[in-house]
This record gives C-alpha cells, structure tokens and sequence, in this order.
C-alpha cells in the first residue's frame, strides 16, 4: 500500500544508492550476478512507475570509480549488463518518454558503450517526462577533481564561485537532489554526489535494493515531505 503524499510537493530531484545486490543473491543462495540482474530490473520498473506518476528527476548510483576493485568476472559481467540495459533504453527511447543522461568518467568504459551512451542521450534528448541520470564509473571526488582541471584548463580568469564551480561538474545544468535514499540500510554516501549533496535530506531504507519498490519510494517522500528544510540557515 502507497503513503500518501502531496503530490504537488514532490522531491524535484530524487537519487538513489542502490545497495544490496549481492545480499539479495546470497539470501536466496544465488550468484552475485543474479543480484545484479534482479537489481537492474527494480530499476526498470521504478523507472517506469515514477515516471508515470509524474516524478521529474530520478539519479541512480549504478557503478562508481571504486567498483572496478571488484573480481574480474563481477566487473565484466555488470558491463555487459549495462550494455543490455542500456540498449532495451534505446529500444524503448520513443515510447516511454524518458530523458536519459549519464554521469561520470566514460574515458574507463569500452568505446562500444560509451557510443550506445551517446545514442541514448541524443534519442532522449527532447523527451519531457521522467528524467533518468545514471551514475557510472562515477565518484563523487573524481567528478570534483575533473571540474578542478577543466576549471584550470578554461583558465578561469577570477576567484571561482560556487556557480561558476558548478558548471564544470558533470551534473550541470540539473537541480541539487532534494532527497537521497540509500537502500540495504546502509548510512554512508559512499562517494555520492558529494558536492550536490550539501543540503540533501537522507533517508536510509532498510530494503535490499532488488526488492524495492514504488511503494517503499512513496514512504521515503512521505517522510521527505515531513521535514522542515532549512538549507544551514538556522
């Protein structure tokens, strides 16, 4: 059953660590792989009901920069996942009317993928609905460090300020999240939109991230739209 919530107070900008893939495979004695693959299809299905109910902005945390620690096979395996997903992205790119962008370091990633990645920002481009941001070979210092040596790079003639900063991220151009949900009940941002995320609120949900579902996000806004926000003002 779906809290309810006002929905003319939605969260503009909603991000996501999902967190759990490899506990939700162990519970049922399955590989890690398995995990993976139930994880991407939450992911899908939230997607396309967030979508529908009128959400504007969902950021997940896909794969970050300290992912490719991981064993070989995991690490191949993912990658051939994102390049499945992403293509049933491209697929689907005129019928569901998502707008998809990526963020992160795509220098790391095969130029196979990094061309499907292209394609799907482009077909996406002018869709008006859901916007789905996908975090991949991100993290939140390397993405810091980059916006640094482009700033350096554009010879940035004045003292930076926080808007100028801004524009040399890879978020450019979207809102601050508003809300961020950790799955697994985890408590850490694990090196997550560290800049964007000065006044987010946090909700830690204690839902492996496979099992999550429209309903656990209506819960965590309920709760978002609960709080007074006051941005370090008082």
């Amino acid at each position: 059953m779906k809290e309810q919530i006002d929905k003319n107070n939605l969260p503009a900008h909603i991000s996501i660590i999902m967190d759990g893939n490899g506990r939700w495979a162990k519970r049922f004695m399955m590989k890690r792989s398995a995990g993976h693959r139930a994880g991407a299809t939450a992911l899908r299905r939230l997607t396309e009901r967030m979508n529908a109910d009128g959400f504007k902005m969902l950021t997940v945390y896909a794969f970050s920069t300290e992912n490719w620690k991981r064993d070989d096979e995991e690490v191949s395996y993912l990658m051939g996942l994102m390049h499945e997903y992403i293509q049933q992205y491209i697929n689907d790119a005129k019928k569901n009317n998502v707008k998809m962008t990526v963020i992160g370091d795509m220098s790391r990633l095969e130029p196979s993928l990094r061309v499907k990645i292209a394609q799907l920002r482009e077909m996406t481009a002018d869709n008006d609905g859901l916007h789905l941001c996908i975090a991949l070979n991100y993290g939140g210092r390397d993405e810091i460090l980059r916006a640094v040596n482009k700033a350096i790079a554009g010879e940035h003639s004045s003292p930076l300020q926080e808007t100028d900063f801004a524009k040399y991220l890879d978020t450019v151009g979207t809102p601050d999240p508003d809300l961020i949900i950790r799955t697994s009940g985890e408590m850490r941002l694990s090196n997550f939109l560290l800049w964007q995320a000065a006044y987010s609120e946090f909700i830690a949900m204690d839902v492996l991230w496979p099992d999550f579902k429209i309903e656990h996000l209506y819960k965590a806004v309920a709760q978002y739209q609960s709080r007074e926000r006051r941005f370090g003002g008082r």
